[in-house]
């Protein structure tokens, strides 16, 4: 007999999913619980990175997230999608593992493209290592260091790329990470010494469900190719995670949410169908994890037709003004003012929650803001 499968809306699991992701309510928690309860805040935009742990806490101060990185409570590293984030050192490895698993630099056009084949670039992992041990180098110094050997010197423009292509497989295998910047120079270190914390990259077989778990806490309901879509980005093939979903499906609850089937922890199953929907509003960073979990092709969460207000060239992601779970509107600050641009279709504007947003948007950037809303 087929078990019966739970049916939840998307009002209760979008409002799940902010409570999982500290956001109603917003939380008494560290730096270091933000980010490891999101898997990864994504950072390549320091100011947005930074918004969008302390917008999830109850009391925060500037310089928190630098003062962890210190304390190597967290580390920076390129990881979910070959993005820069800020990670939990505990359990980073978890989810690089499956990144690296794809092996994306095995592939003809990778080889090509950067004339180096899978057996240099293990030579080039033992060069760095040796490089980096014990030593914070900034991007140059590493380059000169990798360079002086014989086989290496023609990498050296590919190593000064601020896209970093060559040396993400080294971060995702966990032969560095970024070290404290010096100026506006980038620097680079061993994992191990960025952080005592750091308990390297396991096997993928092993990590695997970890890495599920800690996707479907945050970010559930979700299915296993939402998980490979916000881990990898198709770097890792449909196989491999269909096989680690597979290899998981004891501990996991299948849920109808609308008309569609996903997967929750089931320990969570219970918690998940007594949410209630929620009417929080909140204004939420540029490339904020609410919406790079999910990815901004998930209509759920910004409708289709306004994906090109979110998600835009370059693979820029705009701040978001969340509402019940999902994007009505976007905003941004110019001088003393908040504009928020609210979407016309999701109905009247919620001005006393969006003042209430305003007046903490002020508090933690230190800033008297004014709240201004036009309709999109």
């Amino acid at each position: 007999m087929t078990a019966r499968v739970i049916r939840v809306t998307w009002d209760q699991a979008l409002a799940w999913r902010m409570r999982r992701q500290l956001l109603d309510p917003v939380a008494e928690r560290s730096v270091a619980d933000v980010v490891r309860r999101l898997c990864g805040i994504q950072a390549q935009v320091a100011s947005y990175a930074e918004l969008g742990i302390r917008v999830r806490r109850t009391a925060s101060k500037p310089g928190d997230v630098a003062r962890a990185l210190a304390q190597g409570r967290i580390i920076k590293t390129w990881a979910m999608r070959g993005t820069l984030h800020l990670v939990a050192p505990e359990e980073a490895g978890v989810f690089l593992s499956l990144i690296a698993a794809g092996r994306s630099w095995e592939q003809p056009s990778w080889q090509q493209w950067f004339g180096i084949t899978p057996a240099q670039l293990d030579a080039l992992r033992s060069v760095v290592r040796d490089a980096l041990d014990g030593r914070v180098l900034t991007r140059e110094e590493l380059v000169a260091a990798v360079t002086k050997h014989r086989g290496f010197g023609h990498v050296g423009d590919a190593l000064r790329s601020g896209w970093g292509s060559l040396l993400k497989p080294l971060a995702w295998q966990g032969d560095l990470c970024f070290g404290p910047s010096q100026g506006n120079r980038v620097t680079f270190m061993r994992p191990e010494s960025a952080s005592a914390r750091w308990a390297g990259v396991p096997a993928p077989d092993d990590a695997a469900p970890k890495a599920i778990a800690a996707y479907l806490r945050a970010y559930g309901p979700s299915t296993v190719d939402g998980f490979r879509n916000w881990l990898s980005r198709g770097r890792t093939s449909k196989a491999k995670m269909r096989r680690w979903f597979d290899a998981f499906r004891p501990r996991l609850a299948e849920v109808q949410v609308g008309s569609e089937r996903a997967f929750v922890l089931a320990e969570d199953l219970d918690d998940l169908v007594a949410t209630k929907p929620t009417r929080a509003v909140r204004l939420l960073p540029g490339f904020d994890q609410f919406v790079m979990g999910p990815g901004t092709e998930d209509a759920h969460v910004v409708p289709a037709h306004r994906r090109s207000v979110v998600s835009k060239q370059s693979g820029w992601i705009s701040p978001v003004v969340i509402a019940g779970g999902v994007v009505r509107g976007t905003w941004d600050v110019e001088t003393d003012r908040v504009r928020v641009a609210w979407f016309t279709e999701t109905g009247a504007v919620p001005r006393t929650a969006l003042l209430a947003e305003a007046k903490r948007l002020s508090t933690i950037t230190g800033r008297g803001l004014q709240l201004e809303v036009s309709l999109a």
